[in-house]
């Protein structure tokens, strides 16, 4: 099997050291996705510019449907990181466990986003009339459903990076579902 290596800013483009400069100056460092992403001349920015595109859904929200693709498709880099930016985005770690598990009980509008997500992914976009009826009953628009598959476009291209190369997570690992659930 490959060994697949997270680029140093030295092994990457000038365009990319600019990046990987910025992102250090904003994070305090540069996420090993990043920096595996910077492998191509134009992924790194194409990335950046579409997880910071406008959204119709808030920090919370969108971090919702992040831990949730993440769990889905088994992404433990993508989990760890979500999990840190869950917290940061005023979950608590048993919110993020919740969310994780696609429901969200804590509270309705979120529990709804979470059920939708996770099926959307679960089923290719094949999402039932009841599960997106209560999408829509919890006070979301169709610009809002567009932008949360946007958004699961955006975790699925990361989730697919990290599942297939491997590479060290440079985030506090997330628990394990199962772990939680003896406790």
């Amino acid at each position: 099997m490959k060994n697949f290596s997270v680029p140093t800013r030295a092994e990457v483009s000038e365009t990319n050291q600019g990046i990987f400069d910025n992102l250090e100056k904003g994070l305090g460092f540069v996420p090993n996705l990043y920096a595996y992403y910077a492998k191509n001349e134009t992924a790194l920015a194409d990335y950046l510019a579409l997880q910071n595109r406008k959204s119709t859904l808030k920090a919370k929200e969108r971090e919702i449907v992040n831990l949730v693709v993440s769990q889905v498709n088994g992404c433990e880099y993508c989990l760890s990181a979500h999990t840190v930016l869950g917290g940061m985005n005023g979950f608590s770690a048993e919110d993020i466990l919740n969310i994780r598990q696609g429901e969200a009980n804590f509270d309705p509008k979120f529990a709804a986003l979470a059920a939708f997500t996770k099926e959307a992914v679960e089923k290719k976009g094949k999402v039932s009339e009841e599960t997106t009826a209560k999408f829509f009953e919890a006070g979301y628009t169709e610009a809002n459903l567009i932008d949360v598959i946007i958004n699961v476009g955006d975790k699925v291209i990361s989730n697919y990076i990290h599942n297939i190369t491997g590479f060290a997570i440079d985030f506090p690992l997330a628990p394990s579902l199962e772990a939680e659930a003896t406790i």
